[in-house]
């Protein structure tokens, strides 16, 4: 294996990208400094690359897969998300996939609860307004936000993260939750998981939901799924949190509920084109924004690059690995 040439297309961290290095899979490129890759890179490690260790930040052209086939063999994914890769593609031209699930799981469902609570509260809001030196003091109509506790949550996609979720919203805020999968999810598992109740349509969670989380896999099966149909059967006033991909969501039909009152705020984590957003973000102060931080906690960094490199080992040693996408 010493031979293998292995591509990791962003930097890691440092702990990580040390311990892939210590395995001795063979020679690894480690880009430094941290940029996207451009077209002509993906086309040369087609031709040079034996794996290649990419991430969802990358934008990786339709002529890459057939330009790798015979030479790449395995796209070992940083990350649980991976609709950045073309797995049709991928699988035609015999390139192995794998992700890295589980990691991730607590730190997204964390971070999909801090940007509900911040939403609710509109914490975003009176920070700026304290930061600017706008605050005039408590008052009684001071910034009125949503009661979270005792709320219901409508969760669309009830997988580990969207579990996770219901577990902390539950028992953590005693909210209700309601949720939709295209999966039946067994009745151990709902009860597991605050005693969640499966509904049949998005469009029916989203009526009785007073705050709408979003925890679906991206890609063509849910493009623009959350659309003004979704909107429009939400409770007025509710709140939308998507910590999942950006383009589940269609913007424009956000930005009219937002604009109409069907939506009083939102959470947001990703977003169509990141990091390039549609500029009318900025001029919506009750919608929280963050640069797509689900995963970032030092523990589970380290933890994503660790179990890449384990389905890695497994695939060159012969073995299925265990996150194996196709």
């Amino acid at each position: 294996m010493s031979d293998m040439k292995i591509l990791v297309t962003r930097a890691w961290p440092k702990e990580a990208e040390d311990h892939l290095v210590a395995q001795g899979l063979g020679d690894v490129t480690l880009r430094h400094p941290d940029s996207p890759m451009s077209k002509d890179e993906f086309m040369a490690a087609a031709e040079e690359c034996d794996v290649i260790m990419p991430t969802v930040s990358d934008k990786i052209p339709p002529e890459f897969y057939p330009a790798a086939s015979g030479k790449v063999k395995i796209m070992a994914n940083y990350g649980v998300g991976f609709n950045h890769i073309d797995i049709d593609a991928a699988r035609e031209n015999g390139i192995a996939v794998t992700n890295t699930p589980e990691v991730l799981t607590d730190c997204t469902a964390d971070l999909a609860m801090g940007l509900m609570l911040t939403a609710a509260r509109r914490i975003g809001e009176g920070e700026r307004e304290t930061r600017a030196g706008d605050w005039a003091g408590w008052r009684p109509t001071h910034m009125i936000g949503k009661k979270v506790t005792g709320a219901t949550i409508g969760i669309v996609g009830f997988g580990r993260i969207g579990q996770a979720m219901a577990r902390r919203a539950h028992y953590g805020f005693g909210m209700r939750v309601v949720f939709q999968d295209a999966w039946q999810v067994p009745d151990d598992i709902k009860a597991q998981n605050g005693n969640a109740e499966q509904l049949g349509s998005i469009a029916e969670v989203a009526a009785q939901a007073d705050f709408l989380s979003l925890h679906m896999p991206g890609g063509a099966d849910t493009y623009k799924m959350i659309n003004a149909d979704v909107f429009n059967a939400l409770k007025p006033g509710a709140i939308l949190v998507n910590s999942a991909r950006g383009d589940v969501v269609d913007e424009d039909a956000l930005f009219d509920a937002l604009d109409s009152g069907q939506l009083s705020a939102a959470g947001l984590d990703v977003f169509h084109n990141e990091p390039a957003l549609d500029p009318r973000f900025m001029n919506y102060g009750n919608i929280v924004l963050a640069p797509h931080l689900g995963s970032a906690t030092d523990g589970t960094r380290v933890g994503m690059g660790y179990r890449a490199i384990e389905n890695l080992k497994a695939f060159l040693s012969g073995d299925t690995p265990g996150d194996l996408v196709t």
